[in-house]
């Protein structure tokens, strides 16, 4: 018996892939048809939407990094906003506070954060704009490491990655001129560096702050990869420094 996927993949490898991973973007695009037209709470709906965008992550992300919804925290006990989904370090830095499926990320584990939205416009760009900026103008500590050859010196923060992703985009020509008008009204703390319309196109700004558009209906992989490839770049987050944490808690 022939098998057409393979068959495929040897005749042409580039459109086997497109296709694969086009269908995988439509059975995500199925799973939010549904919850926008099964529940009728839209808190629900929202967390739902959220479990599915974490899951699709997930699949994609090597177990170094952890992704979860939750709290930024600081060394001065200092807190963000709610974030809907946060890349994180689970390896060398553990949640704080942890209750059920409440718990606080400290500041300095994070990579990436994103919030999610039914759709994306001049509301929810603010909206994810200041959800970013509360995670940013939080204090990250850094320190050296000892190791068997000596010291590595206490490593230089990189910029959190913040983004945007929704089910559709409300502008008529996408992530175009309407899009960067609002875009370009946002602060250095507020600055999306990435954005996924399910049933659209995606953008980054990954390479110099030039924008990189990815279309349907390959966004959702697209995305993914150049995501992956920029938490590739950052490397390890810096080392903690518990003993700031500490310091908050004398009497």
């Amino acid at each position: 018996m022939s098998n057409t996927a393979k068959e495929q993949s040897k005749t042409n490898g580039k459109l086997f892939l497109q296709q694969s991973f086009a269908q995988q973007q439509e059975m995500l695009e199925c799973q939010l048809k549904l919850s926008r037209s099964s529940i009728t709470h839209n808190a629900t709906m929202g967390n739902i939407n959220e479990k599915h965008f974490i899951d699709m992550i997930k699949n994609y992300l090597p177990d170094r990094y952890a992704i979860d919804t939750g709290i930024v925290i600081d060394s001065e006990g200092k807190t963000s906003d709610q974030i809907d989904i946060i890349i994180f370090d689970n390896q060398y830095t553990p949640t704080l506070l942890d209750q059920n499926d409440h718990r606080y990320i400290p500041a300095e584990s994070v990579y990436a954060i994103f919030e999610v939205k039914p759709h994306i416009d001049k509301n929810y760009i603010k909206y994810a704009g200041n959800k970013a900026k509360s995670v940013r103008i939080l204090k990250r500590t850094s320190v050296s490491i000892v190791h068997a050859g000596g010291i590595y010196p206490a490593k230089k923060h990189f910029d959190i990655i913040a983004g945007i992703i929704a089910i559709d985009i409300k502008w008529d020509d996408g992530f175009g001129n309407a899009f960067k008008n609002v875009y370009n009204d946002l602060t250095d703390t507020e600055k999306l560096n990435c954005g996924l319309a399910i049933k659209g196109d995606c953008f980054d700004t990954f390479n110099d702050g030039e924008f990189t558009f990815g279309l349907h209906p390959n966004s959702l992989i697209f995305f993914l990869f150049r995501l992956l490839e920029k938490l590739q770049s950052l490397g390890t987050v810096p080392a903690i420094d518990w003993n700031a944490y500490a310091e908050q808690l004398k009497s």
